[in-house]
């Protein structure tokens, strides 16, 4: 009598445990479905989940070391080296730039320091490249090489700051580093100065550019103060929870804020103004969880733009930048707002950009997208709402497939852009709504969706697209008041069906 008993119980806790295994691959599967359908509630957890800086009690004043402000005949980096080292060696804590202005060379940062600029006080840069030689290892335009000293700089070093109220100045013009970018980075030049007749050779931008097409060995890929390329303001590489805070950046002679190959970084309420050649604002390459708030962008070039290496050197260290979250910001002049590419050959996934403010004659577009077929790489999750947009000359979302299409380099590594979404966005002047280029052969753009959106005082009239495209959706967008009724899963040729 008692083996039935234990047989059925045996029976019931079967189908028990069977219709577990049933039920929570769907449980799963809602809670997936549900992760997808709230892309911003994965903004929220990547932000939450950064590690923070922190630092010990220490502090020190820079003048205790010897710095003097005021004479430009007296730099302060030695100084300001040996304070940073000093505190970095004790443990870590805050060095200390009083008010007044110090005139600088190049300065490193260390381990476990945080440089706080107290308000009214100014880093002043002087332009002269000597200081800033011998070269270290960097990145410039996405590609690998030892090149100028950036102004400041850090390499594999974790918990630093770049704290407080006061300026940091590059001091750059049309007298110095602008023009020595445009004489020496892109002229042509003779083997040998005495022999016009000598084999011609290319100016360093381009001699950077045969370095990286060839995959020259990196002992070979160095640069002299002959030939330097401009350096960046800030470029930390290869570190780890880092905070930019507060501060004013002016007159960068090259990007401005170029972190690289950096996980946990933050930049929060930052003003940049860079009118000069390359000036781009924030750029943050093959980086991993960054957060972008509450910063003001004026820029010669793009405000923010996303990159993780050029050609061979990107997909070399394939290195994706990734789960970066841009909110209330202010974008002025610039090529564009919030952008990913040129140099993306290793990929981009995961950009969220809420709340922010974009308006100027000379902003170009609001959202670019810019890769090539010499780039190639996956651009894929790319989130944005709640953008105000007063004018920008060109479009508000621009896609462009064929970027530098005259590059020299190899060609078939092809691009992909997918899952791009744009919600509630104004503008109120532009000369597209959207502007998208493909290629001529197969669907690289697709899964591109505008919601609640809405142009205003779009002189074309409405939208521009060439190639091959996937589903473009515009559900409840409007381009000069009239409502855009347009989907489409087009697979190939040129389309105008609510495009001009």
């Amino acid at each position: 009598m008692t083996l039935p008993k234990i047989y059925v119980i045996f029976e019931i806790m079967k189908r028990i445990i069977f219709s577990l295994l049933l039920v929570i691959p769907l449980v799963l599967s809602c809670n997936t479905t549900n992760k997808a359908d709230d892309p911003w509630a994965e903004a929220h957890k990547i932000v939450e989940t950064m590690t923070k800086v922190s630092f010990p009690e220490l502090s020190v004043n820079i003048t205790d070391f010897g710095a003097v402000a005021g004479d430009p005949s007296k730099l302060s980096h030695e100084a300001i080296n040996l304070a940073i080292a000093s505190v970095s060696q004790r443990g870590g804590g805050t060095v200390n730039v009083p008010p007044g202005v110090f005139y600088t060379g190049p300065i490193t940062l260390l381990s476990n320091v945080n440089l706080h600029l107290s308000e009214g006080s100014t880093l002043k840069f002087d332009p002269n490249p000597e200081l800033y030689f011998p070269a270290v290892l960097t990145r410039w335009e996405g590609i690998d090489c030892y090149n100028t000293h950036p102004l400041i700089y850090a390499f594999g070093q974790t918990n630093i700051a770049l704290t407080g109220k006061g300026t940091i100045d590059g001091s750059a013009s049309n007298d110095n580093w602008w023009a020595r970018g445009r004489r020496i980075e892109r002229r042509p030049f003779h083997a040998d100065p005495d022999d016009p007749n000598s084999a011609i050779l290319e100016g360093s931008r381009l001699k950077l550019l045969a370095w990286g097409e060839g995959n020259a060995p990196m002992h070979k890929r160095v640069y002299t103060l002959t030939d330097g390329l401009r350096p960046q303001t800030i470029n930390f590489y290869r570190c780890t929870t880092v905070l930019i805070e507060d501060i004013t950046l002016l007159s960068s002679p090259f990007w401005v804020i170029h972190p690289l190959m950096c996980t946990d970084l933050t930049v929060r309420g930052v003003t940049v103004n860079n009118n000069g050649p390359n000036g781009d604002g924030c750029d943050p390459e093959s980086c991993r969880n960054v957060l972008i708030e509450n910063c003001v962008f004026n820029t010669g070039d793009d405000c923010i733009a996303i990159k993780s290496g050029r050609n061979n050197d990107g997909r070399k260290w394939a290195m994706p930048s990734e789960n970066i979250v841009v909110r209330n910001c202010v974008m002025a002049n610039g090529h564009g707002g919030v952008v990913i590419g040129s140099e993306i050959s290793g990929g981009f996934r995961n950009l969220y950009v809420e709340n922010c403010k974009m308006d100027s004659p000379n902003l170009d577009r609001v959202i670019r997208i810019k890769t090539s077929t010499a780039r190639g790489g996956l651009i894929e999750n790319i989130y944005v709402r709640n953008l105000e947009v007063g004018e920008c000359r060109e479009a508000v979302l621009r896609i462009n497939l064929n970027y530098e299409s005259n590059e020299p380099a190899q060609r078939g590594f092809i691009p992909e852009v997918r899952n791009v979404n744009l919600e509630g966005i104004n503008c109120h002047k532009s000369k597209y709504g959207v502007w998208l280029y493909g290629l001529e052969d197969q669907v690289k753009i697709d899964r591109v969706t505008l919601k609640d959106c809405n142009f205003e005082g779009v002189s074309s009239g409405g939208n521009y697209a060439h190639g091959q495209l996937g589903s473009i959706v515009f559900d409840n967008c409007r381009i000069n008041s009239k409502k855009v009724e347009f989907t489409n899963s087009l697979r190939e040729g040129t389309f105008n069906d609510g495009f001009k």
